[in-house]
């Protein structure tokens, strides 16, 4: 069976280019709070992934997102709290991952791209201008066609948002190679007629991007 021809490399951002915070209490280590009362139960689990799947396709401000948070952890975390822990979420760029993004980029007839569920807060931490004093991570600056989720009013692993991708950069769905590090949102990426491949975020990112992209005769 013949390769497909490929024309756009495309990325998720956190687990695939950027290393993130995986649970509350990481967030909660990496902001210097303790975790507190019973805001690692399921139920409250649970409301916290509703506020931010909401974050994430635009439907509250960050000012909103913050306040709503608190109030799901029972008031244990103030606003300000709940700001600290989101800003850590963002742990660090992978190793030897802005190498991969750039040796793409000088690539002739590879386009490249992001598709991301993310916020309007952690959105602007690629731009340095709007960075606001906090760690910038600016790797993905660098790729041509960003679309995130909060911009989109769409989410993986729905498969509006990767249709709608598609439309707006004007590349066919079968000419994308996707790099995710969540099963569902690979899955999906498929079932739209993208090639994708799952990213092990514990591991190197880099090295298996370059995997990857020598199997489909990218590099």
């Amino acid at each position: 069976m013949s390769t497909p021809r490929v024309t756009m490399i495309c990325f998720d951002w956190g687990g695939v280019v950027v290393r993130i915070c995986r649970s509350w209490q990481e967030g909660c280590a990496r902001a210097g709070l303790p975790v507190r009362a019973d805001t690692a139960s399921e139920e409250v689990k649970a409301r916290r992934r509703a506020i931010a799947e909401g974050f994430q396709v635009g439907a509250m401000t960050p000012a909103e997102f913050y306040s709503r948070l608190s109030q799901a952890t029972g008031g244990a975390y103030s606003a300000a709290e709940v700001q600290r822990i989101h800003h850590a979420w963002l742990i660090e760029e992978y190793a030897g991952i802005g190498e991969v993004v750039d040796s793409l980029v000088r690539l002739d007839g590879v386009d490249t791209g992001l598709l991301s569920n993310t916020n309007e807060e952690h959105w602007r931490r690629h731009q340095r201008e709007l960075c606001a004093g906090l760690e910038c991570f600016p790797t993905v600056s660098r790729l041509r066609h960003r679309h995130a989720s909060h911009l989109l009013k769409l989410a993986k692993p729905g498969l509006d948002i990767y249709h709608a991708f598609v439309a707006r950069t004007g590349h066919r769905a079968g000419g994308i190679l996707f790099f995710d590090d969540l099963e569902e949102n690979i899955i999906a990426a498929r079932a739209a007629g993208w090639n994708a491949e799952r990213i092990d975020h514990t591991g190197d990112t880099a090295g298996q991007i370059r995997g990857h992209l020598r199997a489909y005769g990218v590099m």
